[in-house]
């Protein structure tokens, strides 16, 4: 296994939705570890949340990998997206910004249709976006949370694939990123967890949906990941000593997780597989 910080970390609150240029320490996202094999060359990814946390190390491994690479983000994350596009550039590939609310579905068709005029296909979707924010007792979580929680989270998936399947075709993916959340549940998430589980249904009904057309749908669920996500939602007291109850003794760094997405994204890969739920819980053995 591979050196990566461990709690516990320096007591930190940053504003929603928080840049990984204010988390200490900064996620790990280059993972120079990883044996890049031109798996997705020729290639073109529209990545949700790409511009920080697991979407950032999922668009660099995608470029690594030979993919040109979209990223959706919102416009308050514009230096986040800037730092990404650097690192899809290093790569030798091309970098597309694109800042918007996944919350509105004309916004995902224009999103799309920016992908499709700038690099002419898309063939992989990753919807990754997220929000959270922890409400320990259902009489304080407010409608307004509620509804913003499952427009981002699941309202946005809905949209992001409704606006691209007329571009997909044969061969191609989409990459959900669920939560271990969705599986066992979480006492202070009952709106993100509830979303999250939506997300694993919605994967595996899609994913019989679009058999016949080739194209394969799986998810990502992972447990504690170190990403802004995180330190914008929790207390400080608790950001410290994130990721500590898992077996392993921390939270997963983005780059640890990403080299999934490039599993199921992958037809060399993953050709096979559709439909699956893939937890990545830094040692635990038990998920719902």
């Amino acid at each position: 296994m591979s050196k990566q910080p461990e709690p516990p970390f320096p007591e930190q609150q940053l504003q929603k939705p928080g840049l990984s240029s204010e988390v200490e320490p900064t996620p790990h996202y280059k993972a120079p570890e990883y044996q890049e094999a031109g798996k997705l060359e020729g290639k073109v990814a529209l990545i949700t949340g790409g511009d920080s946390g697991i979407g950032r190390a999922v668009a660099t491994l995608y470029a690594r990998e030979g993919a040109n690479v979209a990223i959706v983000y919102l416009p308050v994350e514009q230096s986040d997206a800037d730092t990404t596009r650097q690192s899809i550039q290093d790569a030798g590939q091309r970098a597309l910004l694109i800042s918007g609310d996944i919350r509105d579905f004309e916004f995902c068709k224009q999103a799309v249709e920016q992908t499709v005029d700038e690099f002419g296909q898309l063939d992989i979707l990753v919807n990754n976006a997220s929000f959270q924010n922890t409400v320990k007792d259902i009489a304080d979580l407010t409608l307004e949370q509620w509804d913003t929680t499952f427009k981002t989270n699941i309202y946005g998936y809905f949209h992001m694939v409704k606006a691209a399947l007329p571009h997909l075709s044969e061969g191609s993916a989409i990459v959900n990123t669920g939560s271990i959340t969705g599986l066992q549940g979480s006492a202070g998430l009952l709106d993100y967890s509830s979303t999250k589980g939506a997300i694993h249904a919605f994967t595996k009904t899609l994913a019989q949906q679009l058999l016949d057309k080739g194209i394969r749908v799986n998810c990502v669920s992972p447990g504690p990941v170190w990403t802004p996500l995180n330190p914008a939602d929790k207390s400080p007291e608790r950001v410290a000593h994130f990721g500590s109850k898992q077996p392993i003794g921390r939270p997963a760094q983005p780059e640890e997780v990403a080299p999934a997405y490039v599993f199921f994204a992958s037809n060399a890969d993953s050709s096979y597989i559709t439909g699956e739920i893939l937890t990545l819980l830094g040692g635990e053995t038990r998920a719902g």
